[in-house]
């Protein structure tokens, strides 16, 4: 696993004050939130929880753009946050990456072609990767399951949990062997039950509605890996 340091590591207790980390969210809808039309998503939710006077405070910029996946997050990755606020001319202290259920869609029918083929997804995946890794500290959230009986999507798109665990188990894979931690929440939702899950989705079979993101949210919460940026102090009273 990767270790987050704080851009003011190793400085002086007396004199350091600690800055707010800046981390960048980028993906697809499960990352811009659409389907919650209350909080605005997870990313949305934790931004808004950071933002509290008695919570660490840490900026967090949502980079989520819906219909995205590994490809066109490829693209964004470093072009979008290099020129946005504090973040400008630098790299973010760390980044939130969630993608590939697009991915994973077939086009026209049940058989149909994949939207992204395997073999070009992982080419992608590995390329992405090693390039967020080599900017900074990188955490994956996955993607929940979907109301297969909801299908077509947009008329054209079909999901099935079957191409869904494929997808997952090789991004899950990719980040292991990174060592990049990877929150499994089709696994997550799934051990809850079907009446469970199917009751966070909402009526396009895709979407999480409040309930699915507020429950991302708890999950992401009370991950270990996300533990050191929830826990970490902004600032450091001088002694």
């Amino acid at each position: 696993m990767q270790t987050l340091i704080h851009p003011n590591y190793g400085r002086s207790p007396a004199v350091a004050r600690l800055e707010p980390l800046r981390i960048v969210a980028i993906g697809d809808s499960l990352v811009y939130g659409f389907g919650d039309p209350e909080g605005g998503g997870w990313v949305e939710r934790l931004r808004r929880h950071w933002m509290d006077p008695q919570s660490a405070g840490h900026i967090l910029y949502n980079l989520g753009v819906r219909g995205d996946g590994v490809n066109q997050v490829s693209q964004r990755l470093e072009q979008e946050f290099r020129y946005r606020g504090e973040l400008r001319h630098r790299v973010p202290d760390a980044l939130i990456l969630s993608f590939g259920i697009n991915d994973s869609a077939r086009v026209g029918k049940p058989t149909g072609r994949h939207l992204v083929p395997m073999d070009e997804f992982k080419q992608s995946l590995d390329a992405l990767l090693d390039h967020a890794q080599a900017l900074c500290p990188v955490l994956f959230v996955g993607m929940p399951p979907v109301d297969e009986h909801r299908m077509p999507f947009a008329e054209v798109l079909y999901y099935s949990h079957a191409d869904q665990r494929q997808y997952k188990h090789v991004t899950k894979d990719a980040c292991n062997l990174r060592g990049i931690p990877y929150l499994d929440i089709y696994d997550q939702w799934i051990a809850q039950g079907e009446c469970w899950w199917r009751s966070r989705l909402s009526a396009d079979g895709i979407h999480p509605n409040v309930a699915g993101y507020t429950s991302l949210l708890e999950a992401f919460m009370g991950w270990d890996a996300a533990a050191p940026w929830l826990q970490m102090p902004v600032q450091m009273v001088a002694s």
